[in-house]
């Protein structure tokens, strides 16, 4: 599993650095002492950091009415700390921390690990779906919101407006499988498990069992009225996401300070596909994305601006986190790194006992 992620590890930073050569090959007379004298706003990033902090609490909101069906008395404040934990594991160690919150979740509520996991795979719909609201409100709706867009050129209207279709097209997918999957789950996960059992390391089944999972999680969707609940929760969680961004993106002033609503969404949009690709601890995807997308689809900063904003993103959005949640861990005598492995071995164990 190490020789793995280091494996991984060493693809992404290749990619990372081919990024990076690309980007600044273009930027020959970029000024990098200009780049630290952007005086900042710290009213608006202390604005920032606390508005995402008031995200990972709706995120416990979220998982509570998730736990409802098997544990209808969990404590909110009982889920925070896993919640800040998970997502601390996530800024400091990368993708192999991001079960750190399910099974922590899973050890405090004397939880099957699986079933949890099983949750936070359909939280992940729920994410798509809660910033896909309000991206498309904000480009499709007669509003406000669309001043962008009717501002743009015609080439990046219409690269907006494909991006809105996209992620409707998408979502509409996602919501069409998971109805799929909660009436026909374990029948698709057979079939997958015989159709692909030849397959190296158990693959087949590997996949059968991810099936299973989700098949799972959708039961803790109890009713019209908790999947009203959760969807109200994401969207909610996800406007208060963008309002952290543009809190940030004001505290450098004029011309800042003039990004709309849509602008701050796309700009969300662009932080997170590049988040999927990223070192631990030190990020890369998700700052050049930034940066690029106010370098390139907005043209309204300079290049240093738009370099010092996309870290400041970074660090108020995914780093913010950290000191409170080392502090949490800390208290409970936890380690990431072996949080990390055991959750890892967790996994590596259901599938065993699963396919035995």
């Amino acid at each position: 599993m190490n020789k793995k992620r280091y494996a991984a590890s060493a693809v992404v930073f290749l990619v990372l650095a081919v990024l990076v050569y690309l980007q600044f090959r273009t930027w020959r007379d970029f000024d990098w002492v200009r780049l630290f004298q952007y005086g900042l706003n710290w009213r608006h990033i202390l604005h920032g950091i606390a508005l995402i902090y008031f995200a990972y609490f709706l995120r416990a909101v979220r998982w509570k009415i998730f736990l409802r069906p098997v544990r209808q008395h969990a404590s909110l404040l009982g889920l925070l700390p896993p919640t800040l934990i998970g997502f601390t594991g996530l800024a400091l160690l990368g993708r192999p921390g991001e079960l750190i919150r399910p099974y922590l979740i899973a050890r405090r509520e004397n939880l099957p690990f699986a079933s949890q996991v099983a949750v936070w795979a359909v939280e992940r719909i729920f994410d798509v779906g809660g910033f896909t609201v309000l991206l498309v409100a904000g480009i499709f709706l007669p509003s406000k919101l669309r001043t962008f867009t009717e501002a743009a050129t015609p080439e990046v209207r219409e690269w907006i407006h494909l991006t809105g279709y996209a992620l409707i097209a998408l979502v509409l997918g996602l919501l069409s499988a998971a109805v799929v999957m909660a009436y026909r789950g374990k029948r698709i996960a057979q079939w997958v498990e015989g159709r692909f059992s030849h397959l190296a390391e158990n693959l087949g089944h590997r996949i059968a069992q991810k099936i299973r999972e989700f098949t799972v999680g959708l039961n803790t969707i109890h009713g019209p009225f908790a999947f009203l609940q959760v969807s109200a929760v994401s969207v909610a969680m996800w406007w208060v996401i963008a309002l952290s961004y543009k809190e940030v993106t004001h505290a450098y002033g004029a011309p800042m300070a003039a990004l709309s609503a849509t602008k701050v969404l796309l700009l969300m949009g662009s932080s997170m596909i590049g988040s999927m690709v990223q070192l631990p601890g030190v990020g890369g995807g998700s700052q050049l994305a930034t940066i690029s997308a106010l370098d390139h689809v907005f043209h309204i900063v300079p290049k240093e601006l738009a370099v010092s904003c996309g870290i400041m993103l970074w660090l108020v959005t995914f780093v913010a986190v950290v000191p409170v949640g080392l502090l949490l861990s800390h208290r409970e005598r936890l380690s990431l790194r072996k949080l990390s492995a055991e959750s890892a071995q967790a996994e590596e164990v259901a599938v065993v006992e699963e396919a035995s």
